[in-house]
């Protein structure tokens, strides 16, 4: 496994950490803990939950998972969504006793969608709780994670409460927020990735994303993870797994694997802004639609046709049940939009889908 150090925490992590939002089987909490033993076994030391996740099982099978691990050769992640102090210290509380821990080493004020967000946290005082409680031990490092463009990420990084974050960032949506890992970087913070996959669009897409490859790569997913940890400002790829051999999988990417140099990166990345700019990354906030449209799977056809051209209304038919008569019941209210982390035009795509006439 290969490790880098976690910003100036003196934390060496490993560069592929695991991913703990979609355990397959989490009705079977001890098979999910011994997956995370395994991967411990692998060299893997970065596990990140957090509540909610899988049903609200994520903490306790971790915790399970942890009973049978050395506290010194692991890193455990964790969050809290809300602004106010009392109810993160309650959050807070609770993940300690569902993980098992005296201490969770990289805790997240979560989810920052939008800049005013943060002002939200301090004045609710979350963030006061979250240093009181590094200050009582309960915590080692306060983090932030966030779905924000990467200027306003900067912002956030500036105020001077985190040693570290947590983004979606892959070799498709990098352009978005390259400026929030460069602002990490100049800052000397940890940086985690979620997402590297582009959630299972690079993978689909391997024949038309085929130029990611470089010297060495057996696949575009080895790409698209080595894209990630090969970039000096970030710190571990986050990787769900389902099973032991994606977890085996994982860590021969990166065992022996040299950095790719820059000018590979650069070349790829310049690649991807001229090609595909605009990609909606599936996370899913524009849900839930006040009409009910099925969003992401209409901005997942969306993206099909900027891949390879394939006709939206065929993938949209054929990989979704739906048509242009299913888009057209948006009423254009812009809550979508409002909660795109990416700030894409949706309405517009959505009219342009509902615009189209399906061949009898």
């Amino acid at each position: 496994m290969w490790y880098k150090p976690y910003g100036q925490t003196g934390h060496q992590v490993s560069v592929i950490g695991f991913g703990g939002m979609r355990f397959p089987q989490p009705q079977d909490p001890q098979a999910m803990a011994d997956l995370v033993r395994y991967a411990h076994d692998r060299g893997i030391n970065y596990f990140d939950t957090a509540p909610i996740y899988c049903d609200d099982k994520s903490e306790e099978i971790m915790g399970r998972a942890f009973q049978g691990m050395p506290r010194d050769s692991f890193y455990c992640s964790s969050k809290c969504g809300s602004a106010r102090g009392d109810e993160l210290r309650q959050s807070l509380e609770r993940s300690l006793r569902r993980l098992g821990l005296e201490t969770i080493d990289f805790y997240h004020i979560w989810c920052l969608l939008h800049p005013r967000q943060l002002q939200e946290r301090i004045e609710g005082g979350a963030i006061a709780a979250a240093v009181q409680a590094k200050e009582q031990g309960l915590i080692r490092h306060l983090v932030v994670s966030t779905h924000l463009p990467g200027d306003e990420i900067a912002k956030v990084l500036a105020s001077g409460y985190f040693e570290g974050m947590t983004l979606g960032y892959n070799a498709l949506n990098f352009p978005f927020r390259s400026e929030g890992v460069a602002a990490a970087q100049r800052l000397g913070l940890g940086v985690v990735t979620m997402n590297p996959l582009g959630g299972g669009m690079i993978p689909r897409n391997a024949e038309r994303l085929a130029f990611l490859m470089g010297p060495g790569d057996r696949s575009v997913t080895e790409a698209a993870l080595r894209f990630n940890v090969s970039q000096p400002g970030i710190t571990v790829a986050l990787v769900g797994f389902a099973e032991r051999r994606e977890i085996d999988q994982a860590v021969a990417v990166v065992d022996g694997f040299t950095a790719y140099p820059p000018a590979h990166i650069d070349r790829l990345k310049s690649r991807v802004r001229d090609s595909f700019n605009g990609f909606c990354t599936g996370c899913g906030y524009c849900l839930p639609c006040p009409s009910e449209v099925e969003i992401p799977k209409f901005m997942d056809s969306y993206n099909q046709s900027i891949l390879d051209g394939t006709g939206i209304l065929q993938w949209l038919k054929g990989h979704w049940n739906l048509g242009p008569a299913d888009a057209a019941a948006c009423t254009q209210c812009g809550h979508c939009e409002d909660s795109c982390t990416q700030h894409l035009p949706i309405r517009d795509r959505l009219a342009q889908i509902a615009a189209l006439t399906e061949k009898p």
